[in-house]
């Protein structure tokens, strides 16, 4: 068995998901970049460093993702941290203007195709990507599970009119409402056992998630993810927080 701790970071080919592996590598773990690309994960796993490596996973694919939980288990024998990264905020093409994102994606004109393709990579895939990883997280010392969640999904904010981010969106913000659902039920599922799991919020970060128009760089966006990631036992579970704090659901 791999004498370091093993933590697998799902879309961490890019953006937030690279950031999470730098630091997670840099802390002295053992990082699997997961990319549906394998050259592209490739290439990620060697701008971390010699403490990384790179696994094909697509969390939309079922044969995907048991033959990365079957490698991990066949090369490393352990896995102590999945970070459920990878996302995505449309289905439409690649430089779509932002504002023409929002708009197309109301309520009201959104295609029901593009939800439920958010919702297969959004919710589905976390909930495959932990259900496969969970055997060798519950036979790790400590796992943790950290979802990458948005704050966009906390139902109080939508609410609330004086929160300039509220949007009426049918696919990207509904997919991390029910991403925060799935945080909890797995939380309350594998209470009493080794295992934390919890939800962590990035805030607006600049990838091309939103076309790069969001105010914060990949290294804020890491931050609480990192955190989560490396609680030790006296951590808490079941929760939702960005760097600043506790964030309502």
């Amino acid at each position: 068995m791999h004498d370091k701790l093993v933590a697998l970071v799902t879309g961490a080919n890019k953006g937030i998901g690279l950031q999470i592996a730098k630091e997670l590598a840099g802390r002295g773990l053992t990082v699997l970049v997961g990319s549906r690309n394998l050259e592209l994960g490739e290439a990620a796993a060697k701008s971390v460093g010699s403490g990384a490596r790179a696994v094909q996973l697509d969390v939309t694919s079922e044969a995907s993702i048991a033959a990365a939980a079957a490698w991990i288990r066949r090369e490393l024998g352990r896995l102590d941290v999945l970070v459920n990264n990878a996302a995505i905020s449309h289905a439409g093409k690649p430089g779509t203007p932002f504002e023409e994102l929002l708009k197309a994606s109301r309520p009201s004109v959104a295609p029901v195709a593009e939800v439920r393709a958010v919702f297969e990579t959004n919710v589905f895939g976390v909930i495959a990507v932990t259900q496969a990883m969970l055997p060798l997280l519950r036979e790790a010392p400590a796992g943790r599970i950290v979802n990458v969640s948005s704050e966009v999904g906390s139902l109080a904010r939508q609410r609330d009119p004086s929160n300039p981010h509220r949007m009426p969106n049918a696919a990207y913000v509904p997919s991390k409402t029910a991403l925060n659902a799935i945080t909890v039920a797995f939380a309350n599922e594998l209470e009493g056992t080794r295992i934390k799991v919890n939800a962590a919020c990035p805030g607006f970060t600049a990838t091309d998630l939103n076309n790069f128009r969001g105010t914060r760089s990949v290294e804020q966006g890491a931050r609480e993810p990192v955190r989560l990631a490396l609680l030790d036992a006296n951590g808490p579970t079941g929760t939702f927080s960005n760097e600043e704090g506790p964030l309502p659901w």
